[in-house]
């Protein structure tokens, strides 16, 4: 169906939803919106921009004491610093590397980085293995995740404003946690500016999909264009309370809660541009010995985002689709940072306090239409309104000492809190229906979907139960983690450095999501009587409705109410995680040139996940994870690596949980699984290194995993009038091997005898990553990702397992992975002055995104969920200039020129294809400008 024809159509299901101005005059209605506004991020103020001749080392705080890069490596002088001082496999994204990709946030700069892919906006995947393999952190410190189907934060909430240096160590060293699958982000804030300064931005850009295009709206509070409810979504008590009560709220109650602010859904036929503005300023002081340097930063951006998608499903082994929706989702995001760091620098030693605030809020209205759904030739019209406020706050106070020259301490600290909060989560569901007696046509809407004529009406209906539907879910989490390390060099002949260190960490969250089903207080299936059938959502939870809901029956017999029907020990849990490590180390040059570090890590953690009313499910391990590497620098400007190591990978407390979550993006459910157990890799690296000169270089290396019980998200189909739900469950084992190549030159363009290209240069960066991986599914009993309350046996397995060949295919990637990475930079810019344009070019193979679906009828499963990520192509220009004593840049950006389009399919034997998302990703222009002082 084109675009156009399926936004009409949208637009005429929700019309014919019969107002009761027609049936009861002079009603209320709410409020239009306010005009909304919108955002990519700022442009950032050029602090790292300057001229190549004067790029300095990228800042970078890390656990663990360092030994002496000048003393270990002795030859490697055109190896830059850090680089060189690390024995361990890296990437480092410098302020100046950040701004030449023009991206607003760090998720989107890590794209160009040799083997990183962002999935689901914002989260990093190294190699192709899942977030969960890879971890975050500010400074050294870890980053608890507000997203509760995410072990990893999403990277996109971090304006590169306040990062100073973004490093991916991809092999592992014992002064790193265990939970290390692809990689280790590790960001580091901005500490101690190198001068005062005062800096501003604004952009404003435009999506051609959605800017001035069709959405879909809802009210709300008067403060959601900032992301902030003003109180309109607050959660009552006897919502809180219903659990532990009859489950059942009366209609007295459900009149109190919030209704046309927060069910009506509303056309917006020209969605406004998005925009984003920043401001930033630090401050530097002599004091005593040393620098105290302040810096403070806070942004906000304002971002709509429109799909119209085709989202089926089949249930069958050929691929007969069963539901077959055109669905068109409106995203309003709303991101708020600010970061406040506080530094103090003397001789080598660093103290730094850093506070980050990140308030992240998507306001979705969603509108689907199927004409055919569960084998049924109906039109069915569906509605959804929803918010997910997300905040993370955390505070860290970092100590780096060099009491005396060979020996420093290292000392961390942090607290951080993050929340969610998605109250007032709406459903309404419509039927296509005869036309009731006495009601013409001109009280009805024609309309045209997928070819087919409603010549009825639409109006709620029992067959679905529930008509309606209102969900509230709450999450709180809180860390607390704590490292102190130790490093001694020896007084011994070559360089021999010994280190030592302990890391704690405690994470706590508590979850709750209650869910409700408006229904009759009749019972047997008594549906609401006309002409309230016909009322738009608003209307239809008006007092007079719920008051008098069957009004055939008699005034006030026959009411609504609301049922709460999460099952018991799903809506409520408790989780903790607490763990305890220490790590040994050595470092040392064994001959000239060649540098070993090799080092051991025991880890202990104890995982629970408390269901209420439900058994613990406790994961209580220790583990020993041993790490070595092998640096030979042969030549002033080459050098090789290899690397050796174990590590692991515990479940997600919302892959425990049997809890289900709807994520926004995927626009899917998810649900846990008590079964899970932890994973282990085994990690084999090699690479090469030439930095043939200054900031040039190329690399070319290789990688093997073997990976005991990974977890993989699985599809299943709960019942009968249930789209397609994720569960998790953990394989036999799987293996993943590939590899890297990067170059990095630049070509000076002062041959050209022109005054113009004197001072510039061509920029080429390219990087390719390949990887394949096979997952073994053998005759070894696995988690039922569909049988979460271990009620089936499968052959012969214990209730709630099963065969994993019959349950899966061998040899198949695994999820997140693609077999192809490419990014490619293509630039010219100015070695004396901020001038710059920039070609980026990314593209992603082909990538697994759910196994399965299982298919419990046949007890066998489907095709692979496969999603095509595809080719993106940008721009990004950037030209400073000096005005009325300050420094402006101005930034144009063009995004996404390809407009590839979102793919997320199954492929049956026979050539069937079935869509779980397809859409058109749209281009985004945007213009900024800032300035610094």
């Amino acid at each position: 169906m084109p675009q156009r024809l399926r936004y009409a159509t949208l637009l005429l299901l929700t019309s014919q939803l019969v107002a009761p101005a027609v049936l009861a005059q002079n009603a209320p209605a709410p409020a239009a919106p306010p005009p909304a506004a919108t955002s990519t991020t700022a442009t950032q103020p050029d602090t790292a921009a300057a001229p190549a001749e004067q790029t300095q080392e990228a800042e970078i705080s890390a656990p663990g004491g360092g030994a002496d890069a000048e003393d270990i490596v002795v030859v490697g002088r055109n190896i830059p610093n850090f680089v060189r001082a690390t024995p361990q496999i890296v990437s480092v994204l410098s302020s100046a590397d950040i701004a030449r990709t023009g991206e607003g946030d760090i998720a989107g700069a890590l794209t160009r980085v040799t083997g990183l892919s962002v999935v689901g906006g914002g989260f990093v995947f190294v190699r192709g293995l899942g977030d969960r393999y890879s971890s975050s952190l500010l400074n050294g410190s870890p980053l608890p995740s507000p997203e509760p189907l995410r072990r990893s934060v999403p990277l996109d909430i971090f304006p590169t404003a306040i990062v100073g240096s973004a490093v991916v160590q991809k092999t592992y060293s014992a002064n790193y946690p265990g939970e290390f699958g692809g990689g280790i982000i590790n960001l580091t804030t901005k500490a101690i500016p190198d001068k005062n300064f005062v800096s501003a931005g604004a952009s404003i850009s435009a999506d051609t999909v959605t800017t001035s295009e069709l959405g879909y709206t809802y009210y709300g509070g008067g403060a959601d264009w900032i992301g902030y409810d003003d109180k309109t979504r607050s959660v009552p008590g006897f919502i809180r309370n219903a659990p532990q009560g009859s489950g059942i709220i009366p209609v007295e109650q459900v009149a109190q809660l919030s209704n046309a602010r927060t069910t009506l859904l509303q056309r917006n036929n020209q969605l406004p541009a998005n925009w984003s503005g920043e401001i930033s300023g630090g401050s530097v002081y002599d004091l005593g010995t040393g620098r105290l340097g302040v810096i403070g930063s806070v942004s906000v951006s304002n971002t709509f985002r429109t799909r119209s998608t085709t989202q089926q499903d089949s249930v069958s082994a050929n691929g007969a689709i069963r539901n077959d929706y055109q669905t068109l989702i409106t995203d309003n995001r709303i991101v708020a940072n600010a970061l406040v760091g506080v530094g103090y620098e003397w001789d080598e030693n660093k103290i730094r306090w850093t506070n980050v605030y990140i308030h992240d809020t998507l306001k979705q209205g969603r509108a689907s239409v199927s004409d055919n759904y569960n084998n049924f030739s109906g039109l069915r019209f569906q509605q959804n309104t929803s918010w997910f406020e997300r905040q993370l706050i955390e505070t860290q106070l970092v100590g780096e000492f060099k009491p005396i020259d060979d020996f420093s301490v290292d000392v961390r600290g942090a607290y951080a809190n993050s929340k969610r909060n998605a109250p007032y989560e709406r459903q309404f569901d419509y039927l296509c229906v005869a036309r009731p007696q006495g009601l013409t046509v001109s009280q009805t809407s024609a309309n045209d979907a997928g070819g087919k004529q409603c010549d009825g009406v639409y109006q709620v209906n029992q067959r679905f139960s529930p008509f309606a539907s209102i969900i509230f879910s709450e999450l709180e989490e809180n860390l607390w983690s704590g490292q102190a390390d130790l490093a001694y060099k020896l007084p011994t002949d070559r360089p021999f450095t010994v280190s030592a260190g302990y890391y704690y960490s405690d994470t706590q969250r508590t979850s709750t999501r209650l869910q409700f089903n408006y229904q009759l207080n009749t019972g047997g299936g008594t549906a609401i009587g006309y002409p309230y059938n016909l009322y738009r959502p608003d209307y239809l939870l008006s007092p007079d409705v719920l008051n008098n809901a069957c009004p055939l029956v008699g005034t006030g017999s026959c009411t609504v109410q609301l049922q709460f029907v999460t099952p018991q020990g799903a809506y409520e849990y408790d989780a903790l995680l607490r763990t305890h490590a220490g790590y040994v180390q050595a470092e040392a040059e064994a001959t000239d040139g060649v540098r070993a570090t090799i080092g051991v890590r025991y880890e202990t953690a104890d995982e629970r996940v408390t269901p209420i009313l439900s058994p613990t499910r406790r994961l209580k391990n220790d583990y020993f994870l041993p790490a070595a590497t092998l640096t030979w620098n042969f030549a002033a400007d080459m050098q090789l690596r290899a690397s050796a190591s174990k590590t692991i990978s515990r479940p997600q407390f919302r892959e425990l949980a049997p809890q289900q979550f709807r994520d926004p993006d995927s626009d899917r459910l998810f649900f846990g699984n008590p079964n899970l157990v932890d994973t282990k890799l085994y990690n084999l690296e090699g690479r090469y290194e030439w930095f043939y000169a200054r900031d040039q270089r190329v690399t070319l290396g290789g990688f093997y995993k073997r990976i005991d019980n990974p977890i993989e998200q699985v599809g299943f189909y709960p019942g009968s009038d249930d789209r397609l739900q994720t569960g998790f469950t953990n394989l036999p084992s799987a293996t993943l091997y590939g590899g890297e190549f990067e170059v990095q030159k630049f070509f000076p363009l002062d041959f050209l005898n022109s005054d113009f290209f004197a001072t510039r240069r061509l920029l080429a960066i390219a990087n390719y990553t390949y990887s394949k991986s096979k997952i073994n599914a053998s005759d070894t009993c696995v988690p039922n990702p569909a049988d979460v309350s271990a009620t089936l046996r499968l052959n012969g397995c214990a209730a709630g397992f099963g065969f994993a060949s019959s349950l899966f295919r061998s040899d198949a990637p695994l999820t997140g992975q693609s077999d192809h990475l490419v990014n490619l930079q293509l630039g010219i810019e100015d070695t004396k002055s901020l001038s710059a344009a920039t070609l980026l070019f990314n593209y992603a193979s082909e990538r697994v995104t759910n196994r399965g679906p299982l298919n419990l009828g046949g007890g066998s499963f489907q095709p692979d969920i496969i999603e095509k990520p595809g080719i993106r192509l940008d721009l990004v220009v950037r030209q400073g200039f000096d005005l009325i004593g300050g420094r402006f840049e101005l930034k144009a950006e063009a995004r996404n020129l390809t407009g590839t389009q979102y793919q997320e399919r199954q492929t049956f034997d026979g050539g069937n294809v079935v869509f779980i998302n397809r859409y058109k990703q749209g281009r985004i222009f945007s213009l900024g400008l800032s300035t610094t002082f």
